[in-house]
């Protein structure tokens, strides 16, 4: 029996489905800020010669990496959960996202870090700067300009992994997807429509970071 399609059903669903994809970015885009603001701290952390920093940032790191997103989902909405601490789906998934991020991102910054010279650092000293005016106009700016790719990738895959909120009830667009094909049955229209689109935004993202790199590193990298 052919299977006949009804493709006006999700047309007319389209604007919720626009507001989960709109929610799908806003947990991505804040994750990635988060984390990108922890992993800085983790990986001079990782660095230090001081067990006191290095081992909690080698701890989360690992955890981080070699945990499936869906356990660390899991953990932020059921585990806290049990003691007592309710998170909404939406706190869940990005506190999720931005554990996760911050652990994939430490290691990444911490190539960059470790890419450039020791002496640059050291010239800088010498010039009266003290170790924050080094990291915030020497060491970043090179560091991100060197990682500024495999950070644009990991923010696709924050964007993919953000769909693991369906499991605990966030509306974002597979969340919205779902919802929406329980109530027509049209299952493989809606989810069809639901993957153009995650294709859609992660092209746009890959497109507006490049043009990004090419507007602040003038097309360098």
């Amino acid at each position: 029996m052919e299977y006949e399609f009804h493709w006006n059903i999700v047309f007319q669903k389209m604007p919720q489905l626009l507001n989960g994809a709109f929610v799908t970015l806003h947990v991505s885009v804040l994750s990635m800020l988060i984390g990108i603001a922890i992993a800085v701290l983790l990986a001079i952390a990782k660095m230090s010669d001081y067990k006191l920093f290095s081992l909690p940032a080698t701890l989360w790191v690992e955890i981080a990496r070699n945990t499936p997103a869906l356990f660390q989902i899991y953990m932020a909405y059921f585990g806290l959960g049990a003691f007592g601490i309710h998170l909404s789906p939406y706190v869940a998934v990005l506190s999720a996202l931005v554990f996760v991020n911050a652990g994939y991102l430490t290691e990444t910054f911490r190539g960059g870090f470790m890419s450039i010279p020791r002496t640059q650092y050291s010239a800088s000293r010498s010039l009266g700067m003290n170790s924050v005016q080094v990291y915030r106009y020497i060491i970043l700016p090179q560091m991100f300009r060197r990682i500024y790719h495999p950070m644009t990738n990991q923010f696709v895959w924050s964007i993919l992994m953000s769909s693991l909120g369906i499991l605990v009830g966030m509306d974002e667009l597979s969340g919205e997807t779902q919802r929406l094909q329980s109530l027509s049955f049209r299952t493989l229209e809606f989810f069809m429509v639901a993957a153009v689109m995650y294709f859609l935004i992660t092209k746009l993202v890959l497109f507006s970071a490049s043009l990004v790199s090419q507007k602040l590193f003038k097309g360098d990298l």
